[in-house]
């Protein structure tokens, strides 16, 4: 969504603006001048816009001949940025694509970017793309100003020439029809999307502009391009409706909000010269709406009254929602109103049906927010948003709502809460369940859409009991934040009693806090050192004083914070998986006749089946993150405590006991003889237990950097976790028990990782920590081989036999090999 170029220079002060446009001018050579003046013809303006011409009026006046569509630029807006937002009116079925993230649909966007009209030599209008990654704003004799502008000259996309001046309203007449109707990087399919679909040559013949609209602070631009594309199966043509959206940016840029790590919001940054007399700062401003309070009410406001703002967030409805989940989408976003509260606002949020006998009114229009509708498979919804590049002011939201995302949390709350809750035990919820439900997912959705990332940790600031506690848990809620990935209480047990209020996610404490520390204003700081002490001290003070307020980061993959992943519950992921595991024992022998479909196969019991596999892979892996484990937390020097602490040794020992216990033991209630009977579980329950050793295994990276880092002497050492995890996965070897499918199947899994580990490769160099860890492996390997001959002579199972005998002839052969 951010496809700005490197390289440019934003000049917030007037006066900067005003010197980049001489700038610009004065740099046309004179020869280029004369040259362009030969082949460009000006008519006077009542000759070209006469009585046959349709006109209508708004940011830019557009005039339309039978042939042509003119745009009238005042000269008050040359110069001026003004935001390009490309989106798909209609696309192609389906959007030729499946996978997540990878189709397009009615609605989404393909391009964004800030562009200017300028005056050119010699008869000419330039559009010109404006990039902001790199600023400076000190033209003094010593400033940066000048040096980043000569190192920053934005491209030239088109040239246009002009065709008539109105000397009465200083304006400037354009043809646009050929630009709109060719292809290029400004009005047509653009960049992944272009590679998404394949597309190749542009078919003229089959393309054409169907309208061009103009309103106060917009152009809207739709035109249907045909182009010749690899990507549909049946090598037909590829035929789009697209929307182009001009929105004049504010001529005064919003007051920034610069970024806080402790805070989760979403940035858009750059490169400042100018703060840093002896170097350069990397700057983030935070994405939030605009929201101030009526002239009028500004004393009010400072003094602490709840106002309504001068322009509240308005989000619509998608028309072609069905009509029964339109109140649960509207009180997904209905529900922030009490989060701005906080921040001095009141009614600064409100969802409206979108009118449906408008014809000015349009979904794609840039200056409308919607949630959109999409009749997709995808099972998911996202929340992005438009926001200004120069100081990071939402402008709109175009929420992505796929109909399929209804299977996603159907899915998850029979799962989730399906021992506790009776209603989640069908196939096909109530309305009101489902409402609720869809509500949620508003909820969240919108909060992206407001500027808040994902809380990864909130989750973990609330203790596991409390999850149990019904009257604590139904009053404050299982997490407190809606933007973590917290979904369900899935540790409440059904003797617990608790009811959705307490099984539900809901806006939080952190969620309300982090949008009083985004949106709420303050009286004008006398510099920025100012403004960061105050923002700093009242992170501290209110971190310090409320615990619930932490924010962990978003890492979907590879966290090596326990506290900070997706899906998780409370403070303790051994305890939480232990109580997740006893309702999946529940639910599981209840799975057959909740799926039953008349008429139907058995396939809601395989998508259910899978769905219980994939929670319980959840739960240990949340648990296998603890080993090797390091809590991070962002801090500054004025803070009390150190932000890298390593998960104490006794917590990452309890960790891999558990996962001893409910992984690599034989998880025999998951191989349920009725399931069994109508599909096959051995698969599903192997690859489990294979990708939870794998997974954990792997932590032995994590494990020695903390040693290396923070001492071997209270640390978990290589020797004694590869020991720890042994005992679970060889325990036969002392039992002499025989050792059957699935244990095998982990053995070799083992053993694979290990003789793996051991090879040195001989192409290339290798790293101290290595070494150390083949040493470490070779003589962990060393010390099995004697353990599994020792068990070998008392094994009575033939294939148990068989199994161990390789095994020891593998590991032999690997420490043989040469070195």
């Amino acid at each position: 969504m951010k496809r700005f170029m490197m390289a440019a220079a934003l000049l917030c002060a007037m006066e900067s603006i005003a010197q980049k446009k001489d700038i610009k001018q004065d740099s046309v050579p004179a020869a280029q001048k004369a040259d362009t003046a030969r082949v460009v013809v000006v008519k006077p303006y009542d000759k070209l816009i006469n009585a046959k011409v349709n006109t209508r009026k708004g940011l830019f006046t557009v005039h339309r001949t039978e042939d042509s569509y003119y745009l009238e630029i005042p000269d008050s807006l040359l110069g001026r940025e003004i935001l390009l937002v490309s989106r798909l009116a209609k696309s192609p079925i389906n959007g030729l694509g499946g996978a997540r993230g990878e189709s397009y649909f009615a609605g989404d966007e393909i391009d964004e970017r800030v562009i200017e009209f300028e005056k050119g030599p010699s008869n000419k209008i330039f559009l010109r793309s404006i990039s902001y990654t790199v600023r400076s704003t000190d033209s003094s004799e010593n400033g940066m100003y000048r040096s980043v502008l000569n190192s920053s000259v934005q491209p030239i996309l088109a040239a246009f020439p002009v065709k008539a001046y109105n000397e009465k309203n200083p304006a400037t007449v354009i043809d646009i029809t050929e630009t709109v109707n060719s292809d290029n990087s400004i009005f047509s399919i653009v960049g992944r999307a272009k590679l998404q679909f394949k597309v190749s040559a542009l078919q003229r013949d089959r393309s054409y502009i169907q309208s061009i609209k103009t309103f106060s602070q917009n152009v809207e631009i739709k035109s249907v391009k045909t182009y010749l594309s690899a990507a549909d199966p049946t090598g037909n043509p590829l035929t789009f409706e697209l929307n182009n959206s001009l929105v004049l940016l504010p001529k005064v840029p919003m007051k920034p909000r610069y970024a806080d790590a402790r805070v989760g919001f979403f940035g858009t940054g750059y490169v400042d010269f100018d703060t840093d007399p002896q170097g350069v700062t990397n700057t983030t401003m935070i994405t939030r709406w605009r929201l101030e309070p009526r002239p009028e009410d500004r004393e009010k406001y400072l003094r602490g009254e709840l106002v309504e703002p001068q322009k509240p967030i308005v989000i619509y409805i998608d028309p072609s929602t069905p009509r029964k989940w339109v109140p649960y989408l509207m009180q997904g976003v209905n529900d922030w109103q009490t989060a701005f509260e906080k921040a001095g606002f009141k009614n600064a949020i409100m969802a409206k049906e979108a009118p449906r006998d408008d014809s000015t009114w349009s979904l794609e229009d840039a200056t409308h927010s919607a949630i959109v509708y999409k009749p997709s498979e995808i099972p998911n919804a996202s929340g992005p948003h438009v926001h200004d590049p120069r100081s990071g002011e939402i402008l709109e939201t175009h929420i992505n709502w796929y109909h399929n995302v209804m299977s996603l949390v159907h899915n998850w709350y029979m799962i989730q809460a399906g021992a506790i809750d009776p209603k989640a035990g069908k196939m096909e919820f109530d309305d009101q369940l489902m409402g609720q439900l869809i509500r949620f997912v508003s909820s969240h959705e919108v909060g992206h859409t407001l500027g808040l990332m994902h809380n990864f940790g909130s989750s973990s600031t609330v203790p596991v009991d409390s999850l149990r506690n019904k009257k604590w848990v139904e009053a404050h809620g299982h997490t407190p934040s809606i933007m973590d990935y917290a979904r369900f209480n899935y540790v409440a047990q059904p003797e617990d009693n608790i009811t959705e209020s307490g099984i539900f996610p809901r806006i939080g404490d952190y969620d309300t806090w982090a949008i009083e520390w985004g949106y709420k204003m303050f009286p004008d700081f006398n510099n920025l050192k100012e403004e960061k002490t105050f923002f700093n001290k009242w992170v501290i003070d209110s971190l310090s004083g409320n615990h619930r307020l932490w924010y962990g980061p978003q890492v979907v993959f590879g966290s090596i914070d326990p506290r900070s992943q997706n899906e998780d519950l409370g403070d303790d992921a051994v305890k939480a998986g232990t109580y997740g595991i006893m309702n999946l024992k529940r639910i599981l022998p209840k799975l057959p006749e909740w799926t039953r479909t008349p008429n139907e196969g058995y396939e809601n019991l395989g998508t259910m089946y899978s769905a219980l596999i994939s929670q319980l892979g959840n739960y240990t892996r949340h648990v296998v993150t603890i080993v090797g484990g390091m809590y991070i937390n962002a801090k500054t020097v004025e803070e009390k405590g150190d932000p890298y602490i390593p998960v104490p040794k006794t917590r990452q020992k309890q960790a891999v006991a558990f996962l001893n216990e409910q992984v690599f033991q034989t998880p025999q209630w998951l191989f349920n003889k009725e399931i069994a009977s109508k599909r096959s579980v051995a698969g599903d329950v192997t690859r489990l237990g294979v990708s939870v050793l794998m997974s954990l295994l792997s932590s032995a990276d994590r494990i020695q950097r903390n040693n290396r880092t923070f001492g071997e002497a209270d640390n978990y050492s290589l020797p004694e976790f590869f020991n720890d995890v042994k005992k679970g996965v060889w325990n036969e070897l002392t039992t002499g028990a025989a050792i059957n499918a699935y244990r095998r199947d982990l053995q070799t899994t083992y053993l694979n990782y290990f003789l793996e580990m051991i090879k040195m490769p001989a192409d290339k160099p290798v790293g101290i920590l290595q070494v150390e860890q083949v040493a470490l492996a070779r003589q962990h390997l060393a010390a099995l081989q004697k353990e599994i001959k020792a068990a070998l002579v008392l094994e009575k199972d033939v294939v148990s036999k068989a199994h161990l005998q390789f095994s020891s002839e593998r590991i032999e052969e690997a420490l043989r090999a040469k070195k």
